[in-house]
Parts: C-alpha cells; structure tokens; sequence
C-alpha cells in the first residue's frame, strides 16, 4: 500500500471517529454491557451511526456520572464501612471514602477519647529529655570546622538583627530552616543506599526523623502565632537558598554538612535559651501549651508556653549532638553505616 493511499485511509476513519475516540464528549444513547448503568439519550453524537451500542464504560464513566447527576438522577453512592465515618470540627458525622476498602483505623488515648492529630500518631510521641546539656558545645580545631562555625556565626547574624527580641516569629524561620537538612541528607543517603545495595545503618531514618520533629516544632508555634506576609515570604527565599546550598554542600562533603548542621542546632539551643530568660523576666506572656504540644510531648494537661520552649530546646540539642557525631564519624576516615545512627529520641 503506497504512502498516500494510507493517509487517505487515516484520514477517512479519522473523520468518522474523532467525535467519540479523540475527544472527551459524553456518549448518548448507551446501554453499558455490565449493567451498572444504563442511560437511554436518544442521540449518540451528530453522526446518525449506532443510536444504541454496546461499549465498556472505562473511559466515559465519570463523564457519564457527572452528566447523569446534571440531569435529576440519582446514582447509588458506594457503601462505605463503620471506619469510614469520623467526626468533623463542628461536631457531625463526616463521611470519608476509602480506597479499595482501606479505610483510616480508628485511634483512641489512653483514656479512651478519640485521637484528634493526623499528622502524628500516639506511638509516635515521647517525653523530650530536659536533663540533656543545654551548654555544650564543639571546639573548632581544624580548618573544616572553623568554616563551618563562622559561616554560622555569619548566617546569624543578619537573623538578630531582623528579629531582635521577636522569639515567637524568629522560631518559626528557625524551624524552616532547621526541617531542611535532615530531609536533604536523609534522602541523599536514600539514593547512596539503593546505588550500592547496602544498608544505611538506620541514618536514613534517623535524619528523616530529625526533619519530621523539626517541622512538629513549626507546627507548634502555628498554634501560637501567625507569620506575616513578608516573614512568608521571608521563608520562601531563605528556604529555596539553603536548600540548593545544602543540597551541593552535602554532596560535596557530608562531614562539612553535618558539622555546619552541628553548629546551626547549637545556635538554636542559645535562642531558645534566650526565649526561656525572657518568658521567666515576663517580657512574654506566658501563654497555655496548644494542645498538639501537650500531645507531641506527653506534656501534662497544665503546662505553659515555657515547657513547650523547654522541650523544644531539648530537642534542639539532641540534633546538636546527632549531626556532631555523624561529622566526626566521617572525619575518622569511617561511614556511617558502621556506626548505629542514635534512634530511638523521638
């Protein structure tokens, strides 16, 4: 068959079909062959061809669902179980569909009431350990971690000098900065482990586990304060710089990484220090904990904007010494995956 006479056919059947195959229009006048719907419409389409045939609902279903509802009539909504019920904020029964059956279980305290937090789960929350030291803090000996103390101690302060005494807004920042490096290593570790078909030693997890508190603390201070429009903005700009430059960093020298880390949690664990001596003057209301930190924490139910700050701090601290242990374990000439990554925190 020469070449024209095929495009001559193409375009003859494309012609006759492309008011049903090429386009997303509904079909009329079809009669489904599992008889999960029928929907008797007079016309098919402008063609008088096949006013009533029989074709899989694949493709046109939710175009034909859509058009049935237009049309007044009523479509069997799937029956969903007991687990698919929950209750909304206003206090009714809101119904949430499942997917192929699997429906979200239903999570109770420890005194029976119902589990109001998604994004965390009960077996997910711990009690900070307050009695770590808040003090300490890595000598520089060597020309890698002298960078990497004064390219902090640089990044910091235009930080005061913006926020000064504002601790609840200069928090927030902190905590968008501070959720970026454990997502980035704890994803570059990922893909070294599927590359070498090894393990990690459990950093993976370790570091992932390190994002997802730090972002818990943003969530936390969102219960107490609204960032502004430019602090919003602010954030978008500091987030995309960091995050490329730490991106390059870690790829370049993990050991640098995780010291700049290091030292990045040292300073927070100064401002949180720093928060506490203001809440303590009263230059700050002493607000109640929001409940998704009484929760987090396993805080008691009386407990103030200080304890949140406490534990917070305590936090801080732990990421202090977990990036500082994973630099100096690269520094000796080792990997990490030789050394068990310090689970178990959070």
């Amino acid at each position: 068959m020469s070449r024209r006479a095929a495009t001559q056919i193409s375009g003859l059947l494309l012609g006759q079909t492309r008011g049903r195959l090429l386009s997303t229009t509904t079909f009329r006048g079809v009669i489904t062959t599992s008889g999960a719907s029928k929907i008797p419409i007079p016309r098919f389409t402008n063609y008088e061809i096949l006013r009533t045939s029989r074709v899989p609902e694949v493709r046109y279903w939710s175009t034909m669902a859509s058009e049935v509802a237009k049309e007044g009539e009523q479509v069997q909504a799937p029956k969903l179980d007991s687990n698919d019920e929950k209750v909304d904020d206003q206090g009714g029964t809101a119904i949430v569909s499942s997917y192929w059956g699997v429906a979200p279980p239903k999570i109770s305290k420890e005194d029976g009431s119902p589990w109001r937090w998604n994004c965390f789960r009960p077996w997910e929350t711990y009690k900070a350990d307050t009695s770590i030291d808040v003090k300490k803090h890595h000598k520089a000996d060597n020309f890698m971690d002298k960078f990497a103390y004064w390219t902090v101690q640089v990044l910091k302060y235009p930080t005061y000098l913006f926020f000064q005494r504002r601790h609840m807004c200069h928090a927030m920042l902190l905590e968008t900065v501070a959720a970026v490096p454990g997502m980035v290593g704890g994803m570059l570790l990922h893909f070294k482990s599927l590359r070498r078909f090894e393990h990690s030693g459990g950093w993976i997890k370790a570091l992932l586990e390190e994002a997802e508190n730090e972002r818990m603390h943003l969530m936390t201070f969102l219960e107490l304060s609204q960032p502004t429009w430019y602090e919003r903005a602010l954030v978008f700009a500091v987030q995309g710089v960091f995050f490329n430059a730490y991106f390059v960093a870690y790829i370049v020298s993990p050991k640098l990484a995780h010291r700049i880390v290091g030292y990045l949690e040292e300073e927070a664990v100064n401002s949180y220090t720093e928060f506490l001596i203001d809440l303590e003057k009263g230059l700050f209301e002493n607000k109640p904990a929001p409940a998704i930190a009484i929760d987090y924490w396993r805080l008691p139910p009386n407990s103030t904007l200080k304890d949140v700050v406490t534990v917070i701090r305590a936090d801080e601290a732990h990421h202090r010494d977990l990036n500082h242990f994973a630099s100096d374990i690269q520094c000796q000439g080792h990997e990490l995956k030789e050394y068990p990554a310090p689970l178990g925190y959070h």
